[in-house]
C-alpha cells in the first residue's frame, strides 16, 4: 500500500508546481503593453497581446495603457502679442509609445498628466504670445494648434509619450474685458445707427423739399392755367352779354334784374327797406319794367 504521507507530499508538490506555473505566466491585453520588472529593475517590454512567461516570484508585471489618452487642461490666461489677455481652454490627446522610458521618467499616468499639463501651458504661452488676439480667435487657429502640438510632442518625447493632437476649445477675453468690449461695440453700433438715422433724415428732408417744390410749381402752373381759363371765360361771358345787350337791350335789362332779385332777395338773412315803387322793383309792376303811363303809351308808338 502507498503511504498516506506519500500522497500528501505528492499533493503538496503538485500544488507548488501549479503555483510556480501560475506565477510564471501572464497575459497582455490588446489595449495594454507590459513591463516586466525583476527586483525593481526593468528587464523587458511586451507590446504584443497574448500569453507570456516570466521568472516566478522575482519578476513583476506592470501594465501600461497603449490607447490614446485624454489630457484635460484647466483654463489658462495668456497674453497675446497685442497685450490682450485671453482665457484659453485647451485639451490634448497622447499615447505612451515607450513603456520603459515612461516608467523610468514619470511612472504613472497621473504623474504624466501633471507633467504634460505644465508642458502644455508653457507651449500655449509661447505660441499664442507671438500672435495677436484676432489671429488666435479667427485667422490661424488651426495652424497655431499644430505648432503647439509639435512643441508639446517634442518635449514629451523624453517621457516616452507621443502627443497625437492638441485642440483649443475656447479662446476669449476675460469676463470683465468681454463686458468692456461688448459695451464698446454697443456704443459703436449706436453711433453708426445714429449716423444712419441722420443720413436718412437728411435724405428724407431733401426728398420732402423736392416734393414740396414740385407741388408748388404744379399748383402755380394749375392756378395760372385756371386764371387763364377763367379770364377767357369771363371775356366770353362779357362778349355774350355785350352781344345780347346790343341785340335786345330790354331783355338784357330784364335778365340783369332777375339775376339781382335772385342774388339779393335770399330768404336766409337779407332784408331790404325800399319803397314798392322803387326802381329796383320796376319789373314787379310791369313785365317791361316801365311805369304804368309809359307801359300804356308804348304800344301806341
Amino acid at each position: 500500500m502507498r503511504s498516506p504521507v506519500t500522497g500528501i507530499v505528492s499533493l503538496i508538490v503538485l500544488l507548488l508546481i501549479l503555483i510556480v506555473a501560475y506565477s510564471s505566466v501572464f497575459t497582455v491585453q490588446q489595449t495594454e503593453q507590459a513591463l516586466v520588472v525583476r527586483l525593481g529593475e526593468p528587464v523587458k517590454v511586451v507590446t504584443e497581446p497574448g500569453l507570456n512567461f516570466k521568472a516566478p516570484f522575482i519578476d513583476s508585471v506592470i501594465s501600461i495603457d497603449k490607447r490614446i489618452l485624454d489630457l484635460e487642461n484647466p483654463s489658462q490666461e495668456v497674453i497675446a502679442s497685442d497685450q490682450k489677455r485671453l482665457v484659453v481652454d485647451a485639451f490634448a490627446r497622447y499615447r505612451i509609445k515607450n513603456a520603459l522610458r515612461f516608467y523610468q521618467s514619470v511612472g504613472s499616468i497621473q504623474a504624466a498628466n501633471l507633467q504634460l499639463t505644465t508642458l502644455l501651458n508653457a507651449a500655449l504661452r509661447r505660441v499664442l504670445g507671438e500672435v495677436t488676439f484676432i489671429t488666435v480667435v479667427r485667422d490661424e487657429r488651426e495652424k497655431l494648434m499644430g505648432r503647439i502640438r509639435e512643441q508639446l510632442d517634442r518635449e514629451a518625447d523624453g517621457y516616452g509619450i507621443s502627443v497625437v493632437d492638441v485642440r483649443i476649445r475656447r479662446a476669449d477675453l476675460p469676463e470683465q474685458n468681454s463686458q468692456a468690449v461688448y459695451d464698446r461695440m454697443k456704443t459703436e453700433r449706436q453711433r453708426e445707427a445714429a449716423e444712419f438715422r441722420a443720413q436718412g433724415g437728411q435724405k428724407a428732408q431733401e426728398i420732402r423739399s423736392k416734393a414740396d417744390r414740385e407741388a408748388t410749381v404744379i399748383i402755380a402752373e394749375a392756378n395760372s392755367q385756371a386764371e387763364q381759363t377763367r379770364g377767357a371765360g369771363d371775356a366770353e361771358r362779357t362778349r355774350l352779354f355785350a352781344e345780347a345787350y346790343g341785340k335786345d337791350q330790354d331783355f338784357f335789362a330784364f335778365f340783369r334784374s332777375m339775376s339781382a332779385y335772385e342774388t339779393g332777395l335770399r330768404s336766409s338773412d337779407t332784408r331790404y327797406l325800399l319803397r314798392p315803387n322803387s326802381d329796383f322793383f320796376r319789373y314787379f309792376g310791369s313785365p317791361s319794367g316801365k311805369a304804368g303811363a309809359e307801359a300804356q303809351a308804348a304800344p301806341k308808338q
